[in-house]
C-alpha cells in the first residue's frame, strides 16, 4: 500500500474548513460549502483506499446505523448499509409495515425511539413531491430536541439518501466518478455535461436525480445543459440554485427542449426520465386526498405523454454528436434498456452494454461517499481518525 498517497489523500483535508460538518445532517448539497464537498471527497477516496489495501476502516466499536426507505431501492439501500458496515456500525432497517408507525406512532415519538444508540439515520422518501425533505427535517427536529432535552445520549446525524428535492448521495457519487475519470477537479473547467429527459414506459420518476445533478455540477466550473421536452420541468427553485452556481463558478448551465442539442459536442450525457413536476405535485395531492380514480385517471394520462417522446431515447447515433463520438454516458441505475428490460427505453441496448463496466464503477463510489457523510458527521477530528487507521494498519480481516 501507498501510505504515502493515504497521507497526501488526508493532508488535503488540512487546507479545508469543514468543521462545520460536525454534528450536523447532510441533506441537499447547496447546503454544504465548497471545503465541505471536497473534504466528503477526500475522505471517501481515503476510505476506499484503505479498504482496498486490506485495512480496517472501523471507527465505531459498537453503534447503530438505522435505514428508513420509504421507496424501493437496491443500489443506495446496500450501499448505506455497506457504509455503516464499513466503519463498524451495525444495521437496522425500519420496516414501517412491522412498526407502531400503523397505529398511530407520531414521527417525533419515532424519530426518538430508534435513536438511543445509533450514529445515523439514513433516510429515503421521494415519492411525493413537498413530502419527503420535509420529512427528514421533521426527524431532525424531533432528534434535536430529545437531545437537548436530555433524552438522548448523542443525537444521530441524518443522510438524505434521497428525497423529493435532492438525491445528494448519488449526485456525489456521480460527481467522484467524473473527477476520478478525468484525473482531477482541475480538469473538469469547461467540460460540458448534458442533463436530458429520456423516455421511459413508467411514468413516476422522482426528479431528484436530475436536480441534484443540476444542483452540484454547477460548481465545478462544468457547462451544463438541462434537456427536456416541453412539459416535464424540474423545480424553478432548483435551476435557480444552478445558475447561481453557474454564475459563481464562470461557466454557462441552459436549458433546451432539443436532446441533439444537448448531445451535441458534450463530454457527459445522463439521459434519464423523470416525471413533470407539475404532474408529481398533482399526484402528490391527489394521494393526500386519497383520490384513487384521479390518481389512475392522471397515469394513465401520464403515461400516453411519455408516449409521444419515445423519440428522446440514447442512441448510438447521438453518441457520435457527442465530443470525438466518445462522450461518458452515466446512468443512477437501473435503466430501461431498450429491447432488454422493456421494449421502447431511455438507452439503446448496445450503448448500455458498451458503458456498462463504467457505469458499475460509477456505482461504486456511492458506498464511501455515504461513508464519509457519516464520519464527517461523527468525528470531530477526521483527519487524526483517518491517520490512525492508517498507522495501525489493522487487517481487516484476519
Amino acid at each position: 500500500m501507498d501510505k504515502a498517497r493515504v497521507r497526501s489523500l488526508v493532508n488535503k483535508l488540512a487546507d479545508l474548513d469543514y468543521s462545520g460538518m460536525y454534528q450536523k445532517d447532510f441533506l441537499e448539497t447547496w447546503y454544504k460549502t465548497d471545503d465541505e464537498i471536497a473534504a466528503t471527497f477526500a475522505v471517501a477516496d481515503v476510505l476506499r483506499a484503505l479498504r482496498e489495501a486490506g485495512l480496517s476502516t472501523r471507527v465505531f466499536d459498537s453503534g447503530l446505523g438505522v435505514s428508513i426507505f420509504r421507496d424501493n431501492s437496491t443500489r443506495t439501500r446496500f450501499s448505506f448499509a455497506s457504509a455503516c458496515n464499513l466503519l463498524g456500525l451495525g444495521l437496522q432497517d425500519l420496516d414501517e409495515g412491522k412498526s407502531q408507525i400503523a397505529h398511530g406512532e407520531t414521527v417525533r415519538e419515532t424519530a426518538t425511539m430508534i435513536s438511543f444508540m445509533a450514529e445515523t439515520i439514513g433516510i429515503r422518501d421521494d415519492m411525493f413531491i413537498g413530502k419527503g425533505n420535509a420529512y427528514m427535517r421533521e426527524v431532525a427536529a424531533a432528534l434535536e430536541n430529545s437531545y437537548l432535552e436530555g433524552v438522548l445520549e448523542q443525537r444521530p446525524t441524518i443522510v438524505d439518501l434521497q428525497c423529493d428535492i435532492d438525491h445528494p448521495t448519488q449526485a456525489m457519487a456521480d460527481m467522484l466518478h467524473i473527477i476520478h475519470h478525468y484525473g482531477g477537479v482541475d480538469k473538469l473547467k469547461g467540460k460540458k455535461i448534458a442533463m436530458t429527459w429520456a423516455y421511459s414506459p413508467s411514468y413516476g420518476k422522482p426528479l431528484s436525480v436530475p436536480q441534484g445533478v443540476i444542483g452540484l455540477m454547477t460548481r465545478f466550473g462544468m457547462d451544463v445543459t438541462l434537456a427536456h421536452p416541453k412539459g416535464y420541468e424540474v423545480m424553478p427553485e432548483v435551476e435557480a440554485v444552478a445558475l447561481a452556481n453557474a454564475k459563481t463558478a464562470g461557466c454557462a448551465f441552459k436549458r433546451t427542449n432539443s436532446m441533439e442539442e444537448a448531445f451535441e459536442k458534450a463530454d457527459i450525457v445522463y439521459p434519464k426520465s423523470w416525471a413533470p413536476f407539475a404532474a408529481m405535485e398533482k399526484r402528490s395531492k391527489l394521494y393526500e386526498r386519497g383520490d384513487q380514480d384521479g390518481i389512475k385517471k392522471l397515469e394513465k394520462e401520464l403515461l400516453a405523454q411519455n408516449a409521444t417522446f419515445k423519440k428522446w431515447e440514447c442512441t448510438e447515433k447521438l453518441m457520435k454528436s457527442t465530443y470525438q463520438g466518445k462522450g461518458l454516458y452515466m446512468h443512477c441505475l437501473p435503466a430501461d434498456i431498450s429491447g432488454v428490460s422493456c421494449k421502447e427505453g431511455e438507452v439503446a441496448a448496445s450503448v448500455f452494454d458498451r458503458y456498462r463496466i463504467p457505469l458499475y464503477k460509477q456505482a461504486g463510489y456511492k458506498p464511501y461517499i455515504i461513508g464519509a457523510m457519516i464520519l464527517l458527521a461523527r468525528k470531530k477530528n477526521p483527519a487524526d481518525t483517518l491517520l490512525g487507521l492508517l498507522e495501525a494498519g489493522s487487517p481487516r480481516v484476519r
